[in-house]
């Protein structure tokens, strides 16, 4: 009977580089993650487009890391993913300032609500390009440049499913996760693994009162989501004990009802 001293491709180490996407407000999701992963010995680098945040209800607020340690100085990039151009230009950065990407995740998104009689044609494009057409393109440029003998090779993006009166959004947010599955399978001879992580409703600074007791009215347990939440999933996924996760959608809302 095997071990797992046996595994051919056992990872001994979590220390990688670590891109983080969508890291443009100090309450976000992406510098939950960020920080998370810093912690863990990772050697972060952050990309974030705070004009979304500007022309959003909560606005935008400074996002520069001051980490200790792993955090890579300076490796905060402004990138618009509704440019084509975009992502491969962000990779090629990073692998001149600070070497190969081993870990992506992806916690990008355009989210500006409309429903099915509402969507205007330029407001499905930008959604579909900034959430689904961007993760395409940093999948493929991250493919083209991973070291299959690195220490953690690893995609985690954030999803939703929230559809209804949020159309583009969770029509561009479907897409997106079948391209990051698609990626567990074609990229398994890179032994990456590729996972997705559905957070439910968690508070980042849009939700009223009346929100609140409502995610909160409709959960198993007595509160709304935090990002540290999401932070802890996509930490465990990216450790050596998480490498067995692999091609799941993954529903972490503490019981949603």
């Amino acid at each position: 009977m095997g071990t797992l001293a046996d595994a051919p491709d056992r990872e001994r180490s979590v220390v990688s580089t670590a891109l983080v996407t969508g890291v443009s407000r100090a309450v976000g999701i992406g510098r939950a993650v960020m920080d998370r992963l810093a912690a863990d010995g990772h050697r972060v680098v952050a990309a974030g487009w705070p004009s979304y945040d500007e022309r959003m209800p909560w606005g935008a607020d400074p996002v520069e890391p001051d980490l200790p340690g792993p955090f890579h100085p300076g490796s905060f990039y402004e990138v618009d993913f509704e440019d084509p151009d975009a992502t491969a230009a962000l990779i090629g950065r990073i692998n001149r300032d600070v070497g190969p990407v081993g870990v992506l995740v992806l916690c990008h998104c355009e989210s500006v609500d409309s429903d099915i009689r509402t969507t205007t044609v330029d407001s499905f494009d930008r959604h579909m390009a900034v959430n689904a057409r961007a993760t395409w393109q940093l999948i493929r440029s991250y493919a083209e440049q991973v070291d299959r003998h690195g220490p953690v090779r690893r995609i985690v993006s954030i999803t939703s499913d929230h559809t209804a009166w949020n159309l583009p959004y969770g029509a561009s947010k479907g897409a997106m996760d079948r391209i990051v599955l698609a990626a567990a399978v074609e990229l398994a001879d890179l032994g990456v693994t590729a996972n997705v992580v559905n957070p439910g409703a968690t508070d980042t600074g849009w939700m009223s009162p009346e929100i609140e007791q409502h995610v909160r009215n409709g959960n198993l347990q007595p509160r709304v989501g935090l990002p540290s939440d999401v932070a802890n999933l996509v930490s465990f996924l990216c450790s050596p004990e998480g490498q067995w996760i692999n091609a799941q959608l993954l529903h972490s809302d503490g019981g949603r009802r």
